[in-house]
């Protein structure tokens, strides 16, 4: 009798350990969720930024080139779309170097 017991405390043990872990695994996962969305937004944020960012210089940049020198071409115009294309190619490079890191490829750093 005393080994059926003792068997079923040990079954019950068991049973409370797998419970645990399930239930670690669960709060764990949920964690993570939500560290998921805070950070995708945030790299939604910064991407954002580094577009706007090197567009505004550049328009600003422009506006005041074409203020002070007067011409026939629009350096404000010229400026904004080079500022746009320098925030978007150091958008796309920070997104890449970011997929690596999350996918675990460190070789093209």
């Amino acid at each position: 009798m005393d080994d059926q017991h003792t068997s079923q405390r040990k079954a019950t043990r068991d049973f409370t350990a797998v419970v645990a872990a399930k239930v670690e695994r669960k709060i764990s996962a949920r964690r993570q969720d939500a560290r998921g969305v805070w950070r995708g937004l945030g790299m939604m944020g910064m991407v954002g930024w580094s577009v706007v960012v090197p567009t505004l210089i550049g328009a600003g940049l422009g506006h005041l080139i074409d203020h002070r020198h007067p011409g026939g071409h629009s350096w404000t115009l010229a400026l904004l779309v080079a500022g746009l294309t320098i925030g978007c190619a150091n958008a796309w490079r920070w997104i890449a170097r970011e997929d690596r890191a999350m996918h675990g490829d460190h070789d093209h750093d």
